[in-house]
């Protein structure tokens, strides 16, 4: 008989060169204590130094698998990067903001932010749950350097806003942003659902293959590879309902692309006047331009 892990890392001191989490999970730790993480070190750039010097470590309860860990991160982790990099389950809260690529690669479990995130969020996560409760810098459940597939599942909520290239190259699962969010959303995607609250800046979906956009918002600008397909009340997506009226578009016809973009209609009402009255196609746009 066991009850859950809880393993607490509270913070004593932060470094200037940021420490690099990605051995310490759920996956790799659960059958750890208290002595282990003493004996620990924590890479810093190219050295290694006690994980003590950095953290109290409180151990309590068992587990069998990682699935049973749950991970407590309490300070100013700003310069702590690769927070729940690969794990495949348990829970990991952190309550504070977190550097670069929290939750890169994982494939189960969940992980929530109770601040901001920076670059790189979600980066390349095949499944699992991610939020972040605060803003995200660019790259949120994108591709890394080099590589052409980004997020291929799970779920990413982002409370506040994100930055440039959000879903790029996303492959499957669905990116969730409650706020605004900067360029280039969704470029080069091929699968899987960004739905955005908030405003987008300008060019969602350049290059997509596939895959499905909802802006809520105000959309700034829209490329010029995306055409008008219809205006579609109460659109459900992925099981989702979202009330009222979507102007869709499909693109990116630049690459023969099937991505389907829903803009909220009433909101982005001005975008219907684009479409000119002599032209058949858009007779079907017309009786919603006084929304």
């Amino acid at each position: 008989m066991f009850i859950m892990k809880t393993i607490t890392f509270n913070q004593k001191k932060t470094s200037s060169i940021a420490l690099e989490f990605d051995e310490l999970i759920p996956d790799e730790i659960y059958t750890w204590d208290k002595s282990d993480f003493e004996k620990y070190e924590v890479p810093i750039g190219n050295s290694r130094f006690p994980l003590t010097d950095y953290f109290d470590i409180e151990v309590e309860g068992d587990a069998e698998s990682a699935n049973d860990v749950k991970m407590i991160l309490d300070g100013d982790l700003n310069r702590v990067k690769y927070i729940g990099c690969g794990m495949s389950g348990g829970d990991i809260l952190c309550k504070g903001n977190v550097d670069l690529h929290v939750g890169a690669e994982m494939s189960g479990g969940s992980i929530i932010v109770e601040g901001n995130a920076a670059a790189h969020a979600g980066r390349e996560m095949a499944g699992g749950y991610l939020e972040i409760q605060g803003d995200t810098k660019e790259f949120t459940g994108s591709s890394y350097i080099g590589e052409w597939r980004g997020m291929t599942g799970g779920e990413i909520v982002v409370k506040g806003n994100a930055g440039k290239q959000c879903g790029e190259c996303l492959s499957g699962g669905t990116i969730r942003v409650y706020g605004d969010c900067d360029i280039l959303a969704g470029i080069h995607m091929s699968k899987g659902v960004i739905e955005i609250q908030g405003d987008v800046n300008r060019w969602p979906g350049g290059q997509m293959k596939n895959g499905t956009i909802v802006i809520q918002g105000k959309l700034g600008r829209l490329l010029e590879g995306f055409v008008f397909d219809e205006v579609v009340p109460n659109p459900e997506i992925e099981g989702k309902t979202y009330e009222g009226k979507y102007i869709k578009y499909t693109g990116d016809i630049g690459l023969n692309g099937k991505g389907s973009l829903f803009i909220n209609a009433e909101i982005n009402r001005d975008k219907l006047g684009e479409y000119s009255e002599s032209d058949d196609e858009y007779t079907s746009i017309r009786e919603y331009r006084n929304l």
